[in-house]
């Protein structure tokens, strides 16, 4: 669709700048389409000296609707049916260039009676002493980054799973004592890569925190926490994980398979490992439905709550991982080795004031052929 015309365009930015926009129309050609890969609907504008053309895309809606009333003054309607609104000046937002990055920083400059522009990418809103998060930026569907730090939230909304776009969220400085199994379960699972946890009140995460499997920064310094969640190994994508000043007394099974750039766990209360005394929690012989229960994870059975009752798949979900990778539930040794920490990042922060790299890592055993062998093999390398 071509349409050959006298067209003056001018920058909005040249009066704020002390320049003169072009004294006369000059001869062109406007062109309603689309690019050659797709995406949207554009129209250029082509002139003698730039025949390539500048080309701007249109809001869809509004464009049919532009067109819609030109069509029926081309076919001659009256002015009084037509769809038009007197002519006046746009609203400045109309013309401004759309926001997409805010920062608040004081709770006087919060917007409580208005809401955020719906463009928003990047949302900024600390030192503002909120406690909770606005219902006004759980609408924010475009945002990308929310730094909510140093408010007063105590508790997270499952709506804020409902940003299908957010990438970084950060609630460092909060009030926060959860996570919530809900918030793992969302979109979230699909686009969050960084998190910052830290500086809140946080004992726990819960297991489906394992869900979050884009998670690449993760910060979960000065807490509360006693426990990471058992089956972490399961963050493939973690590079960056910081637990800095919690109350760890151990390491969970699975931290072995996480392969980090960078690792901090200074300040924690590490216990000191225990090899060769166990807690035998191993029942002989094994329940039936330990047995069952065994089967299913190690021959991959599918399972679902529309299968089983629901408690019995959170049982199934608490699995753990023996040293042989088979799998127990209720019915296993436990004990904690030693673990050096370079052997899962690159770099590491010393875990203490003396120097040292290595935590206590928790691990199961699903008989007590499985025990003995990791004892012998043990007692073998301390000869």
């Amino acid at each position: 669709m071509r349409l050959p015309c006298e067209v003056w365009v001018a920058s909005r930015l040249l009066p704020s700048a002390g320049l003169r926009g072009p004294g006369r129309a000059a001869r062109a050609v406007l062109a309603l389409g689309k690019p050659p890969g797709g995406g949207g609907v554009w129209l250029q504008v082509s002139t003698a000296r730039h025949r390539p053309g500048a080309k701007y895309q249109a809001n869809v809606s509004h464009l049919k609707t532009f067109l819609s009333a030109m069509k029926l003054a081309d076919r001659g309607t009256s002015e009084e049916s037509l769809p038009l609104s007197t002519l006046a000046p746009p609203k400045a937002s109309e013309v401004e260039k759309p926001k997409t990055k805010m920062t608040i920083t004081s709770r006087k400059d919060y917007p409580f009676t208005q809401s955020f522009p719906y463009t928003l990418e990047q949302l900024q809103a600390s030192y503002c002493k909120l406690p909770r998060i606005d219902m006004h930026i759980l609408c924010l569907k475009r945002l990308r980054k929310l730094d909510l730090s140093h408010n007063l939230i105590k508790k997270l909304p499952v709506t804020i799973g409902d940003l299908v776009s957010l990438q970084e969220l950060s609630l460092q400085g909060n009030l926060l004592e959860s996570f919530g199994a809900a918030l793992c379960n969302s979109t979230l699972r699909k686009s969050l890569q960084s998190l910052d946890l830290s500086q809140n009140k946080i004992k726990a995460l819960p297991a489906q925190f394992c869900q979050l499997r884009e998670l690449i920064h993760l910060k979960l310094d000065d807490n509360d926490l006693i426990r990471l969640p058992f089956k972490i190994g399961q963050l493939s994508q973690l590079r960056f994980l910081s637990v800095a000043r919690n109350k760890l007394p151990f390491l969970p099974n699975s931290f072995g398979k996480l392969s980090l750039e960078s690792l901090d766990l200074f300040g924690n209360p590490f216990e000191q490992p225990s090899p060769l005394a166990p807690d035998i929690q191993l029942k002989i012989p094994l329940t039936l439905w330990e047995h069952s229960a065994r089967a299913t994870i190690n021959y991959r059975l599918p399972y679902s709550c529309h299968v089983l009752p629901s408690h019995l798949c959170h049982d199934l979900d608490m699995s753990k991982s023996c040293h042989c990778g088979r799998a127990c539930l209720s019915s296993f040794i436990q004990t904690t080795v030693t673990m050096n920490l370079h052997s899962v990042a690159h770099t590491v922060v010393l875990v203490d004031n003396m120097g040292s790299t290595e935590a206590p890592l928790l691990r199961y055993f699903c008989s007590l052929t499985c025990y003995s062998q990791f004892l012998d093999r043990h007692l073998q390398s301390i000869r």
